[in-house]
């Protein structure tokens, strides 16, 4: 089964040292797609690529492209090979800068809006800087290269370009179809009790209640979920594992009573072997939920410690 990633509005990114973390655990593969992408990723669909397991990321841009193809029905995706090739010849146009021609302003520009209708190079003047102004209509983007080394950048434009070059890049990120919105869920742990040999806890999975989809039967509004989770120590063996289906039904009023809460589920913990092998180990959490009003499952990894004298925060691995 593909499982969907995307549409999961109005989440907020991941902590920025978090996020750097992350990144630079990705192999190569997935490092260049997530960088060359990074013009039209969602904050929403970055958090969830960065979260996923290792596994998973292919499946995810699959996903990734398939969600904006205009067209199904057909083996050509236009939109992916449009913006790939955007991002190709960026890349080849806008060389000398010290950095890819895509990472470029000008390259951000090209992949954006496409070719300019009009592109006009203008030679060192009073002011010592070099300029290039590109035009699609009347909408002039100026570049401005202070001395004329080649490194040229996008000056400040008036607010009505700026709000059309917003537009633009939105436009590009809200290319996906409104199937359905993929809900996201926080993971969470609490110690309860560490005595003779045995760790005992809750591990809570929140899921904000506006990112929910129901179903609406005799009145009341419907869905559930279904959970399953895995601890597993270094060497990849699990050490405890839980799971559930959760029924929710709400009349409507208590629906926008708690639109700012969150759905928990919560998973008693319990590790009754190997305690001291495991005490400071690095252990890995997988972490899938299924809706089922969308039929879509969404998958997480995290890491974590067996911390003995306060609470543990599952953290990215």
């Amino acid at each position: 089964m593909i499982t969907a990633w995307l549409l999961a509005a109005g989440l907020a990114a991941l902590a920025g040292c978090q996020s750097y973390r992350a990144v630079r655990r990705l192999g190569p593969e997935h490092a260049d797609f997530l960088a060359k992408v990074d013009y039209i990723i969602t904050k929403a669909e970055r958090k969830i690529f960065l979260e996923l397991p290792e596994s998973d990321r292919d499946d995810f841009i699959e996903e990734f492209w398939r969600r904006r193809d205009p067209d199904r029905d057909t083996a050509r995706n236009e939109f992916r090979l449009e913006y790939e090739d955007r991002v190709a010849k960026a890349e080849a146009m806008f060389l000398g800068e010290g950095r890819p021609g895509w990472k470029t302003d000008r390259g951000r520009i090209f992949i954006l809006f496409g070719p300019p209708h009009e592109r006009l190079t203008y030679p060192m003047d009073a002011s010592g800087y070099c300029r290039e102004v590109w035009y699609y209509g009347a909408f002039p983007v100026i570049f401005v290269d202070q001395h004329c080394s080649g490194y040229f950048v996008l000056t400040a434009i008036n607010l009505e370009h700026l709000q059309e070059l917003n537009i633009a890049q939105g436009h590009f990120q809200k290319t996906l179809t409104d199937e359905g919105r993929l809900f996201d869920y926080h993971v969470s742990m609490l110690k309860t009790r560490v005595e003779g040999g045995v760790y005992e806890g809750v591990v809570f999975v929140d899921i904000p209640y506006e990112t929910i989809w129901f179903t609406f039967e005799d009145g009341l509004l419907e869905t559930g979920f279904e959970v399953r989770l895995e601890v597993s120590d270094g060497s990849g063996t699990p050490v405890w594992e839980a799971g559930g289906t959760f029924p929710l039904s709400l009349e409507e009023k208590e629906l926008v009573e708690n639109r700012k809460r969150n759905f928990r589920m919560e998973f008693p913990l319990r590790i009754d072997r190997d305690l001291d092998r495991l005490r400071g180990e690095k252990l890995r959490m997988d972490i899938s939920v299924r809706s089922t009003t969308e039929g879509e499952e969404l998958k997480k990894a995290v890491a974590f410690e067996l911390k003995f004298e306060a609470e543990i925060q599952p953290h990215d691995p």
